[in-house]
Order: structure tokens, then sequence, then C-alpha cells
């Protein structure tokens, strides 16, 4: 049985998790409580969301998934597990500009343009 370290990756790891979570659960419960909807395809929000971290950048969710996969690699030592998480940001990549994007669009129309001209889908911006 793999015991985590406790060394500089480690705490490195443990941060990634627990703040990778706290934007998941955060933009989640937004999506609930500010869009009338969910973050999933079947139950999408009825009001476009552009508030907090979504300001800086369109996918903070999958940013803090991303952030949880490569912290539980750095906690535990597990090239296998960074190597999951890159598939997984590659799979969103394609999800979100063949899917989400595409149907936001529709959905919200030259408001969502606008949003996407200004705000990065990926690096954060934190300049006005």
């Amino acid at each position: 049985m793999y015991v985590p370290g406790h060394g500089p990756l480690a705490w490195l790891g443990s941060f990634c998790v627990v703040a990778g979570a706290v934007i998941y659960f955060l933009y989640a419960w937004q999506f609930a409580v500010r869009g009338l909807g969910t973050p999933a395809p079947i139950a999408p929000t009825k009001f476009f969301v552009v508030s907090g971290l979504h300001r800086h950048v369109r996918d903070p969710m999958y940013i803090g998934v991303l952030l949880v996969i490569l912290g539980q690699a750095a906690l535990l030592g597990a090239q296998q597990v960074a190597e999951y998480g890159t598939i997984c940001i590659l799979v969103a990549h394609v999800f979100v500009i063949f899917y989400e994007e595409p149907t936001l669009h529709r959905q919200f129309g030259a408001s969502y343009d606008e949003y996407r001209r200004t705000v990065p889908r990926w690096i954060p911006r934190f300049r006005k």
C-alpha cells in the first residue's frame, strides 16, 4: 500500500485537490442558483452565468477538475494519474469546441459571442 509523502510535492498536490474541488463545487452551485440549471448538458442553465472566475476564464469547472486530478497525481506520486488528467483535459477541450461552445452560441447568441471574444478559454486573464 502506498502512503503519500509529506514533502513539497505532497503539499502542492493537497493544495491543488482542495482548490480544484472548491472551484468545481462553487461554480456548480452558481450554475444552480444564478443560472437555474446544472453544468450537465441534460439540464443546462436558463441564464448565462458570468461572475467570479467566469470573468477571467470560460471554463473554470474543467480547470477545477484538472487541478483535482493533477493534485492527486502529485500527492500519490502517480504518473499514470497525471497522464489520465492530460487525457481528460484533451477530451474536455474537444467537447467544449464541438458541443459546448456551439450550444451556448445557439442558446445565448450575441452575448455569448462577445463573452467568447473577450474571455480566454483555458488560461485565465486577471486584468480588466
